[in-house]
């Protein structure tokens, strides 16, 4: 494994699957110290590249660099909703809600969407990097870590990500996607020797 320069950055949420899969996804591709400090953020409204943003500006203001992440499912028959509010949809109607939710609709097709942004002392500016992965709402199924696991089923495969191995869907999800987007990012900021 090639040496990077360590480097400390925060993480700002605490969520021990989504842990999990960046400790695999840093050790295996880049040296850097990702430290996890628990920031109370608000429950920003908007777009998902603005919640990302906002949240960045704010946990900033308390600790620099630092990484925000912000996971979104998007249903494309509701105009992209439940988008950034899916935790609380989630917790209003959990998974096989979330699936009612599009039977009086023929689309079904689902987007899940991950956002990482990054700031550091050294520019007000924000950088957003995000993974998206296109799939399909349908019943639950399989037992899951996240949330809305059960219900999106990738295109492309015949397993939702509940049913999933951890190291399947690892390799092909909306946060697979954005952490190796976040890692080449983050090797241009913190280059080799």
């Amino acid at each position: 494994m090639c040496c990077y320069p360590l480097a400390t950055i925060h993480h700002s949420q605490i969520n021990d699957p989504f842990l999990y899969e960046m400790d695999v996804h840093f050790v295996n591709n880049i040296v850097l110290q990702v430290l996890v400090k628990y920031i109370d953020l608000p429950e920003y409204q908007g777009q998902p590249e603005d919640v990302a943003r906002r949240k960045c500006v704010t946990a900033a203001e308390i600790v620099q660099p630092v990484i925000v992440e912000d996971t979104c499912l998007c249903f494309n028959a509701l105009g992209g909703l439940p988008g950034p509010y899916v935790k609380w949809f989630l917790k209003a109607v959990g998974p096989e809600g979330l699936y009612k939710m599009l039977n009086a609709w023929e689309d079904k097709s689902a987007y899940a969407l991950c956002t990482y942004a990054y700031k550091d002392e050294s520019s007000n500016q924000v950088h957003l990097i995000q993974g998206k992965v296109a799939g399909t709402i349908v019943k639950p199924r399989g037992t899951s870590n996240f949330g809305w696991d059960a219900c999106f089923q990738p295109d492309g495969h015949e397993l939702t990500y509940a049913e999933m191995s951890s190291e399947e869907k690892r390799t092909i999800s909306h946060r697979a996607q954005a952490l190796q987007k976040l890692s080449e990012f983050l090797r241009l900021l913190y280059p080799p020797d």
